[in-house]
């Protein structure tokens, strides 16, 4: 008798012992932070997709806490309440607006509590406090959407054979173009003659693109023929002053040569008045290509970053040439006044 209340006891011992076993490595094993300084802090989800309780509650990725109770709030809402534990060093990191979501470890795998940082303007949480959520995303869901992505490619594949169908029988524009010969060589002729008026309009390109070199260059001729004027007008002019040179003789003495000066003088004016007339017309016609649109490709030839800058370069050369205008202006009147003298 004495031999089987020791077996017994020695039963009894072996089963509390294994329990509290048991016990411990089920605590243990789920983070329940038996020997660490915890808080709590809670939070609400709509659906928690099969949260449970020991669930791990990680924060930058480290493991800080566990899922302490997972229950439906009786308000009304249907909201469920989500009671974490998390270790008293992560404190100061959590804030009123520090977010939890539900994430799932692999592909099927178990359910843990994902908690970002607050900012750092935000009030710091109490020993249960809550913070705020983002709804769990349900792997029904992702099946709905997955579904009604293969029904519309399903329907936008059907729809695509109906249009080769339709093209292969002859039928709408497109089937027209391809199985009537007439239409196909119709737009085949089309197609030729957009090419040839490409070909013609690049080579009024061209054309225009020489004008504007040769412009260029009449500018420069232009320019240099007015200076060429001037020098010689100053010239004389000087040399009138001065009582030198023939003409200057003539002038000082005013005697029977007076028309043959007021002669000379007016040649003078006449070709100082076709220098004058030609750099008008060429103002005009730099002016005249600065707005022409042809020249949009000429800018990007000739590197131009932009029109403005084609632009610049055109407006300097009007400038230059209204520039010698004026002082041909200038040289006519100073003729003029001599010829008045002379009289």
């Amino acid at each position: 008798m004495f031999k089987n209340l020791a077996n017994a006891k020695l039963g009894l011992f072996i089963f509390l012992g294994s329990t509290l076993l048991v016990v411990l490595i089920f605590l243990l094993g789920n983070k329940d932070q038996l020997f660490a300084s915890t808080f709590t802090v809670k939070t609400y989800f709509q659906n928690t997709g099969g949260l449970r309780n020991g669930a791990s509650v990680r924060f930058g990725g480290i493991d800080v806490g566990a899922v302490k109770a997972v229950k439906i709030v009786n308000d009304g809402t249907g909201r469920i309440e989500v009671s974490m534990r998390i270790k008293d060093e992560i404190r100061p990191f959590l804030k009123k607006d520090s977010r939890a979501s539900i994430e799932t470890e692999g592909l099927v795998g178990n359910k843990v509590v994902i908690i970002t940082m607050g900012s750092d303007k935000a009030d710091g949480i109490a020993d249960g406090g809550t913070i705020l959520s983002s709804e769990p995303l349900s792997f029904s869901d992702i099946i709905a959407e997955t579904q009604g992505i293969m029904a519309y490619t399903k329907d936008m594949t059907k729809n695509l054979a109906e249009i080769v169908y339709k093209v292969n029988k002859g039928e709408g524009t497109i089937g027209k173009i391809l199985n009537d010969d007439q239409l196909y060589n119709a737009a085949t002729n089309l197609t030729k003659s957009a090419d040839r008026s490409m070909v013609s309009l690049t080579d009024d390109m061209k054309d225009v693109i020489a004008l504007f070199d040769d412009l260029g260059k009449g500018v420069e001729d232009v320019v240099a023929n007015i200076n060429n004027v001037v020098i010689r007008i100053d010239t004389v002019m000087q040399g009138v002053s001065e009582g030198k040179g023939l003409l200057g003789s003539l002038v000082s003495d005013k005697g029977k040569e007076s028309e043959s000066i007021n002669q000379i003088l007016d040649n003078l004016v006449i070709v100082t008045e076709d220098a004058k007339t030609s750099a008008s017309r060429l103002a005009e016609n730099m002016e005249a290509l600065k707005h022409n649109w042809l020249f949009k490709s000429y800018f990007e030839e000739r590197g131009y970053s932009d029109t403005a800058e084609f632009e610049n370069e055109l407006d300097s050369k009007i400038i230059e040439l209204n520039d010698k205008i004026k002082l041909l202006d200038e040289k006519i009147l100073e003729i003029k006044a001599l010829e008045n003298k002379n009289n």
